[in-house]
């Protein structure tokens, strides 16, 4: 990103490239994290286009993050898909890490639907278990927040009462009922990694409140909470740990499981699109 502008007019310059793509403005950006990117296949797809080709995009690195924003319909609803997101621990400072969520704030986009995999420390959950996220716990060593704060994005000391909104929630948790799909709740803490946590540190994540832990979602829920988007975020558990064990884990087992917890997520994001 240039150094000459500042990240109000740089966000507001990928907003107009990107709004000169489609003849509408999309009513939900959909981060789709881990192994998640399968959402893409319930979207009608109007245009797909790389992150190399916007102007100011970061680059998503990761295996299993394509890297790409895909405008289409799901269920009825107009909606830009963000196939790939940044991780801090990729080498990115906070600002591109959560720079999408800029773009999406100026293109005009009020919801936002944030998904990942996650680490299960709550002894009452399994691999493969799908947890609506509750609530937060920020231990990044940075905060996506930090520095001069620009009033055209929103306050300078942001209110996190509901970084989730409780009505998106609550229209998934009638859905699941209505379906009977077990789902879980829970609150998800946010380290930076990319190491999977040791057995203290699941304890720590515990011990602290968490339910779940991950890499990423946290510093994106922010940025959008400091601008006024309502947020929904879901959780894969895709590895567990206590102070006693942990399953074996590599990205590979991550995505493995994931892919097979899709089905769900799937289900649930795409019904929360079509009833609010």
């Amino acid at each position: 990103m240039s150094e000459k502008k500042n990240e109000f007019d740089l966000s507001l310059e990928t907003a107009d490239y990107l709004r000169r793509q489609v003849d509408y403005i999309p009513e939900y950006a959909i981060v789709l994290g881990s192994g998640l990117g399968s959402l893409v296949e319930d979207i009608e797809v109007e245009k797909e286009i790389p992150y190399k080709d916007i102007p100011n995009f970061p680059i998503s690195t990761v295996k299993g993050h394509k890297g790409s924003l895909i405008f289409g319909t799901l269920n009825g609803k107009k909606v830009l898909a963000m196939n790939g997101r940044f991780h801090f621990y990729e080498g990115y400072d906070m600002k591109k890490v959560t720079f999408p969520e800029r773009v999406f704030w100026q293109m005009g986009i009020k919801k936002l639907v944030v998904s990942n995999a996650s680490g299960g420390v709550n002894r009452n959950f399994s691999i493969g278990d799908v947890m609506l996220i509750k609530d937060h716990i920020n231990l990044f060593p940075e905060h996506p927040l930090r520095g001069p704060n620009d009033e055209r994005f929103g306050p300078r000391f942001v209110n996190m009462s509901e970084p989730y909104s409780k009505k998106m929630l609550q229209v998934v948790r009638a859905y699941a009922a209505e379906k009977n799909i077990k789902i879980k709740e829970g609150t998800y803490l946010g380290l930076q990694g990319p190491t999977f946590e040791t057995l203290a540190e699941y304890t720590m994540v515990r011990n602290m409140g968490g339910d779940a832990v991950g890499m990423s979602t946290v510093p994106e829920v922010i940025v959008a909470v400091h601008m006024g988007m309502e947020v929904f975020g879901i959780s894969v558990i895709t590895d567990i740990g206590t102070e006693e064990f942990i399953e074996e884990v590599n990205h590979v087992e991550v995505l493995k499981a994931a892919k097979a917890a899709e089905p769900v997520v799937r289900e649930l994001v795409g019904k929360l699109v079509e009833r609010y």
